[in-house]
């Protein structure tokens, strides 16, 4: 299939993007987050509401500006907004992006079959701030220091005691909190969407595989209208001190949005951030019926998993199986991309094996590889579908998006072409591949024509 011929997908129900919702650090609302990527504006920088302090070093992250629960509040309707305090921040970041898309979209929500309409959404394990499990965990510590530690003696923490005295200590609804599933759930009551709904939990691959997952519920006929995305944080005391014990936060010298360096040479690790991003998905033809505007086409996807017996991930080996896997789908080969915006997380390691994915997929082709976290940070689940988003939009104003704070590429990036200094003019190719993974060795691929 040429890049300007989906029809021969044969009978297969085609689905477009037909409305956008972004929460981000590039700022909230498309309008918001198109500017700051046309101005080549990072939204890193030192944190200054969701955390004090940090394991991150001098607590530089990707902090959405401006997010509380009264951007929640305005967005949620009347009825549902006393759901706000049973979410914690991911959970209401997912919700907010979701309702802005549906309102982006123009769809009439009492003029659609709402069994026809579901959910279908990303997110990563959810966790709760230690200071809520700090009081129910030290009533259930025997104050004898039993337990040897490089810094003394410690309390040692009596499992036994936990449903009898640390669990009442907990916050009321303590779980409905931090849930991965409740996103979708909160969507599917505010928009009273009765047709199929799910949630999936596999970190920075989510997004692709959430619109993969959404997407072939309409092809299949079961639904007409999806509301698909992710949304997720690193941006969290825990999970930032867990990237920090593998080492890969970035300890920049410049100012904190020049950090993160995607397949840069002089790359020195990821900066941690948060974000959600939804988009609307919906057969062609009931989109066009109702005079929608139609931002993009799907027209692939792919998934892999590739790991060693110890449970290594072999990322290399899995970007290319999910990027083979969706040219297969949409009857494409490589030279047909217009460009790749690929996961580029900035670790010298997790970098260096997506550059041998990406030769090995492309083989030789001379596609431009981009990617967005220069931009963001690294929010998990969250990034995948805010960076699909950041190439549909571009693409939309002619241009792909630069790879932010990439100068040069190294050694281990072989002879790949990455988008370096400004943004490039799409040359009339308005295909692409979105592709993210895990450190687990998961991948997902996403091949979309921006309209």
């Amino acid at each position: 299939m040429s890049a300007s011929n989906p029809a021969s997908h044969g009978s297969r129900r085609r689905v477009v993007i037909t409305g956008i919702g972004v929460v981000s650090p590039l700022g909230i609302g498309v309008q918001s987050f198109l500017e700051a990527l046309k101005a080549k504006r990072s939204g890193v920088d030192v944190i200054t509401d969701v955390m004090d302090a940090s394991a991150a070093p001098g607590n530089v992250g990707g902090e959405i500006p401006g997010f509380d629960d009264g951007v929640t509040k305005e967005a949620m309707p009347k009825k549902q907004r006393k759901f706000i305090k049973v979410m914690c921040r991911e959970i209401e970041l997912g919700v907010v992006s979701a309702l802005h898309a549906v309102e982006h979209s123009g769809l009439d929500l009492d003029a659609i079959d709402r069994s026809r309409m579901g959910v279908d959404f990303g997110a990563n394990l959810m966790f709760s701030p230690p200071h809520v499990l700090a009081e129910p965990a030290v009533v259930c510590c025997d104050p004898r220091p039993t337990e040897a530690h490089e810094s003394g003696l410690v309390p040692r923490f009596d499992l036994d005691r936990w449903g009898s005295q640390g669990m009442k200590m907990l916050e009321p609804l303590w779980l409905l909190n931090y849930l991965p599933n409740m996103p979708a759930c909160h969507i599917g009551i505010a928009l009273d969407a009765r047709g199929p709904s799910n949630s999936l939990t596999m970190g920075g691959a989510s997004g692709n595989l959430a619109l993969s997952e959404a997407a072939r519920i309409i092809e299949r006929g079961r639904a007409d209208v999806m509301v698909a995305g992710t949304t997720g944080t690193h941006l969290h005391p825990v999970r930032t001190l867990n990237v920090e014990l593998f080492g890969d936060l970035a300890d920049g010298d410049g100012p904190p949005g020049s950090w993160c360096k995607p397949w840069d040479a002089h790359r020195s690790g990821q900066v941690v951030g948060e974000a959600a991003c939804t988009v609307i998905l919906e057969e062609r033809e009931h989109a066009e019926a109702r005079g929608a505007t139609i931002y993009g086409e799907l027209l692939g996807f792919g998934s892999g998993c590739v790991s060693t017996l110890n449970a290594t991930g072999q990322l290399a080996k899995a970007y290319a199986v999910a990027g083979r896997a969706a040219l297969r789908d949409a009857d494409l080969s490589p030279a047909d991309l217009g460009h790749v915006n690929g996961h580029g997380v900035g670790t010298r390691d997790a970098d260096a094996e997506e550059c041998r994915g990406l030769s090995d997929l492309l083989a030789g082709a001379p596609v431009p590889i981009t990617g967005l976290k220069g931009f963001t940070g690294n929010a998990g689940s969250g990034s995948g579908v805010q960076e699909l988003v950041a190439s549909l939009l571009m693409l939309r104003e002619g241009l792909i998006p630069v790879c932010l704070n990439h100068d040069s590429a190294d050694g281990d990036c072989g002879e790949l072409q990455f988008v370096a200094g400004d943004h490039r003019p799409d040359g009339g190719n308005k295909v692409f591949l979105n592709l993210n993974g895990t450190r687990g060795g998961q991948a997902s691929a996403a091949i979309v024509r921006a309209e």
